[in-house]
């Protein structure tokens, strides 16, 4: 098993993560403005293709406000959103920009208190910066490649587990409700007593390991923009990025582990044999 944050990423030019760093924490500032001013306010929701699936006028204009200023900002930058979709040549270029204005809309029309804003600035090999606005808990969190990760400034480093007892465990359900395997992986994990929540925020759940409150996030299926910036968070802060195999990726394709390194191969084993 190869953990993503011990190999070496290619460098990326200090004036670039410095300035990038500056303007996704200004855009993440800007989205918990409104996103805590018009929560569960009448936001008018457009229901998709499920019941989990949600836009509103929020993710619109939070979206078109961050790729004006990123348009600005990184003229040769071409934008990842899930509103809008790719700007052309996002698949060729050397760095995009991704984002997800409000990563848990369901929760964020109910006036739930778990959603979050995220953004990351990414390459071939992951993400150079991330930023994940928290805005119930008023907290921004941040993290460039090289650098470090940081909750309102302080800086953040992992804890290692070394068993999963006691501990919570995140994931979330697949695009029409659970994913193959979820309710074996939820007794396995019952099992070695350790607690699975499902709470609404890919971005969030893994956010949870990088700050130490939960020992593990497994995303059996997720979109770039949700986890990017979490992720760039999760590698900084000392934790391992896994697929579904137990080898490393930037952002697998299919699915996704981030998990304290001692406990990681432990839940790994519960999602491949609830998905075998």
């Amino acid at each position: 098993m190869t953990l993503l944050h011990s190999r070496s990423r290619k460098p990326v030019e200090p004036g670039l993560l410095s300035r990038a760093l500056e303007v996704a924490g200004r855009l993440a500032n800007d989205a918990t403005d409104v996103i805590t001013a018009t929560a569960g306010r009448g936001a008018r929701p457009v229901v998709l293709d499920t019941p989990f699936d949600w836009v509103t006028d929020t993710d619109r204009i939070l979206e078109r406000h961050t790729r004006r200023v990123l348009t600005a900002e990184f003229p040769g930058i071409p934008v990842v959103g899930e509103e809008f979709g790719a700007d052309l040549g996002s698949d060729s270029a050397e760095y995009r920009w991704v984002v997800d204005p409000v990563d848990g809309t369901a929760n964020y029309i109910a006036g739930v208190p778990w959603c979050a804003y995220s953004l990351a600035l990414v390459d071939a090999e992951g993400p150079v910066v991330g930023v994940v606005a928290d805005p119930y808990r008023a907290q921004i969190y941040a993290a460039a490649r090289g650098r470090g990760a940081r909750a309102n400034g302080v800086r953040v480093q992992l804890t290692d587990r070394t068993t999963t007892a006691g501990t919570i465990v995140c994931t979330e359900l697949a695009r029409n409700g659970p994913w193959p395997g979820m309710g074996g992986f939820i007794e396995r994990a019952a099992a070695a007593h350790a607690g699975v929540r499902v709470l609404g925020s890919a971005a969030l759940a893994v956010a949870q390991v990088a700050l130490g409150h939960a020992a593990a996030a497994v995303l059996h299926s997720y979109h770039e923009w949700d986890v990017a910036g979490a992720v760039a968070l999760a590698l900084e802060s000392g934790a391992a990025v896994l697929d579904r195999h137990g080898q490393d990726a930037p952002l697998p394709v299919d699915g996704l582990l981030v998990a304290a390194p001692g406990v990681a191969e432990t839940v790994l084993s519960w999602w491949q044999e609830t998905v075998a």
